[in-house]
């Protein structure tokens, strides 16, 4: 679920946060004699500072990233949105969550040198505040995912074991971007199994959604040194096989048709549709935003273009979920998976929000 690509990208540094002044009869400096006098109220500053802090330890404009995933699922098992796929949103909501605490809490040491303004190092917010947070997202997401179905939970339980092991002992190994790509497969398999549709015909989707992640993974693995010309290349010659791959068009045939269909045989290519059609315009919009930037990162794999060439990849995810969801016939769904971006986009422009990593 790009949990290792929001987690490595390098943040906006923030203004450090003023110390809390010692409470009047505090042990600092009360006397021996009386009862510690009350503690004054938090201000609205204070209030707003620690939000924000919790805003960029979980990175919430990632966010809409996510339920595209259950939704492309959704669409691709033959399925139409429901309460179901409500609570498997929820459940991919928590356990993203749940992975970018835990990333911060297993590198708090590695962040002390290299990002002390993140908010462990800094410490606006406290390790075992943030390992808590995990554990308990991580509770709730298998919690919402049970509400969906036994199918859902025998999604839900390998992707959560795949979050905490990749972001304990994973990512720094070269089975991390697979990880990463499994994580990001089994979020959209979570989506297909919420709904009863069933896995299997959910596979495809997962596999592409997947290789998109893997791609991405790969490059940030190297976005803070730069230097690797092979990682943008391969993720760009990815673009554009999974482009041409999105924009072919899924043939459904009746039962009766599909042992007589052949190629050559009248009536086994339907004409093109308007779904098509928004797949494959869909499929030019996720190439647009990934393929850009990953160019320029060949030409100079410099850490600047890396990071540029990492945040693309993670914009590309939204349409290319709406592809996948358009692909699969699901029209409507896929313009809601699209919609996500341009709101995204906003979100991330707020005031609260303009200090926060998007990735």
């Amino acid at each position: 679920m790009n949990r290792a690509v929001a987690a490595d990208r390098e943040t906006t540094a923030r203004d450090a946060v003023a110390p809390r002044a010692e409470a009047p009869g505090s042990r600092a400096t009360a006397p021996l004699a009386g009862p510690p006098g009350p503690r004054p109220p938090r201000t609205p500053g204070a209030r707003s500072a620690r939000i924000g802090a919790w805003a960029e330890l979980l990175r919430l404009p990632a966010l809409f990233t996510v339920p595209g995933d259950a939704l492309a699922g959704t669409a691709a098992a033959g399925a139409r949105p429901g309460p179901r796929t409500l609570l498997a949103i929820g459940s991919s909501l928590c356990l993203y969550e749940a992975g970018m605490a835990l990333n911060d809490w297993a590198d708090r040491a590695e962040d002390a040198v290299e990002r002390p303004h993140r908010p462990l190092p800094s410490g606006r917010i406290r390790p075992a505040a943030a390992l808590t947070a995990a554990g308990a997202l991580t509770g709730a997401g298998l919690a919402l995912a049970a509400g969906a179905g036994r199918p859902a939970l025998a999604v839900a339980a390998p992707l959560a074991a795949t979050v905490w092991a990749y972001d304990l002992a994973l990512k720094h190994t070269p089975a991390g971007p697979v990880a990463m790509a499994a994580a990001r497969a089994l979020d959209l398999l979570l989506g297909a199994a919420a709904t009863g549709g069933g896995t299997r015909a959910a596979l495809p989707s997962a596999a592409l959604l997947g290789s998109h992640t893997l791609a991405v993974t790969a490059v940030s693995r190297r976005e803070t040194t730069g230097g690797s010309v092979l990682a943008p290349l391969a993720a760009l010659a990815t673009t554009g096989a999974l482009t041409g791959l999105v924009a072919r068009r899924r043939t459904r045939l009746p039962a009766g048709r599909r042992a007589a269909a052949a190629p050559g045989l009248s009536g086994s290519t339907p004409a093109p549709t308007a779904t098509d059609a928004l797949a494959a315009a869909l499929g030019a919009v996720y190439a647009a935003t990934a393929a850009r930037p990953y160019f320029h990162a060949v030409l100079n794999p410099s850490p600047p273009l890396t990071q540029r060439a990492v945040g693309g990849g993670i914009r590309a995810t939204i349409p290319l979920q709406a592809a996948l969801a358009a692909r699969s016939g699901a029209r409507a769904t896929s313009l809601l998976v699209a919609a996500l971006a341009p709101a995204g986009r906003r979100f991330a422009k707020r005031a609260a929000m303009r200090k926060v990593s998007i990735t």
